[in-house]
């Protein structure tokens, strides 16, 4: 009996859903770069977005990119896990691609806004929520400057959202904040490790 126990193979560790947020300019694509070098078995969620793709993007790895009918349908279809509306375009989360990946006992990480970080945690409450700041507000309105990616308008709303998502930092168990690129990504690695190791300790 005892030989048939060793046999006997250990139950698959349940994927941790890791949800990143913060607000324009922070630097929360190059942080998640480095991340996925540093450890290339996370798993990253494309998000679906009605907005047009930026210099660089590409389909299916930056976003899914879809028509805002498109959108629509696929949120009466209940396919998203959270959905929302930032800057006039469309977000939303694959529900089947998280779930598919959680139940493989793969850790997936998800970029979203504060909002769909909200509608996340009322239905995944045990996920690692985690909220990049910049060093200082200035240094975040002068990198939103200096991406000269949107018109003046664009832009103004843009520095003026990011303050407002800045006040909801609080709302997140974990804070990083991106003074340097490679110490937040290992920040983050040391979080989900001991996350892990808590999720152990209970079992």
């Amino acid at each position: 009996m005892a030989q048939f126990r060793k046999r006997m193979p250990q139950p698959k560790e349940p994927g941790l859903l890791i949800v990143i947020s913060g607000p324009s300019g922070v630097g929360k694509d190059t942080i998640l770069r480095r991340l996925f070098q540093l450890a290339p078995e996370l798993k990253y969620s494309v998000s679906y977005t009605t907005r047009p793709p930026r210099p660089g993007e590409v389909d299916g790895q930056s976003y899914t990119f879809v028509t805002e009918d498109e959108f629509k349908r696929l949120i009466e279809t209940k396919e998203f896990l959270e959905w929302a509306q930032v800057y006039d375009q469309y977000y939303g989360t694959s529900r089947k691609r998280v779930e598919d990946a959680l139940a493989r006992g793969e850790d997936i990480i998800l970029k979203i806004d504060v909002q769909g970080a909200a509608f996340v945690k009322k239905r995944k409450p045990d996920a690692l929520f985690i909220f990049i700041t910049p060093p200082s507000t200035d240094e975040l309105l002068q990198r939103l400057t200096g991406r000269n990616t949107e018109s003046p308008a664009a832009l103004e709303r843009r520095q003026r959202e990011a303050l407002v998502e800045l006040g909801l930092a609080k709302d997140y168990e974990h804070v990083v904040c991106n003074r340097d690129v490679e110490e937040s990504a290992r920040e983050i690695l040391a979080m989900i490790a001991a996350e892990h190791e808590r999720r152990r300790q209970r079992a």
